[in-house]
């Protein structure tokens, strides 16, 4: 083993627990959240946290806002530094938004008091969270 490198483990590896060693997430618990909540693909399947990752396989991870799409390169059991997570993975993850599209907030004047319903519906409109007629939120 070069000095450096991760120890690579043989086989296969928690999907919660590779997530979480290879930067993906801050927290090991957050990265089994995520698989519990249904925001972790593994090929296309829902994962939960224990199913068994090999490499070769594409991992879709929704997390913080964003979808990260990676293919596991090299399996590793330990968290390791960004040097190496980078080189355990190919990311294929579309690019982020750009700062100032993620950050538009409707500004209301200091004191005008509660949105009313047609304010609310305008801003909602605004955000993408409801559909043209304001029939629930957009399919796709």
């Amino acid at each position: 083993m070069v000095s450096g490198e991760a120890p690579q483990a043989e086989g296969s590896v928690r999907v919660d627990a590779w997530i979480w060693a290879v930067r993906l997430t801050k927290t090991r618990s957050q990265a089994a959240a995520a698989c519990r909540a249904g925001h972790v693909r593994v090929n296309g399947e829902r994962a939960k946290p224990a199913q068994a990752l090999r490499t070769g396989d594409e991992v879709r991870l929704r997390h913080a806002g964003r979808d990260r799409i990676v293919v596991v390169s090299r399996i590793v059991k330990k968290r390791v530094g960004p040097p190496v997570a980078a080189e355990c993975f190919v990311d294929n993850s579309p690019p982020p938004p750009p700062r100032e599209v993620a950050l538009q907030v409707p500004v209301r004047d200091r004191g005008a008091g509660r949105p009313t319903k047609r304010d609310r519906r305008e801003m909602e409109r605004l955000q993408g969270l409801q559909g043209p007629q304001g029939r629930g939120p957009n399919p796709g």
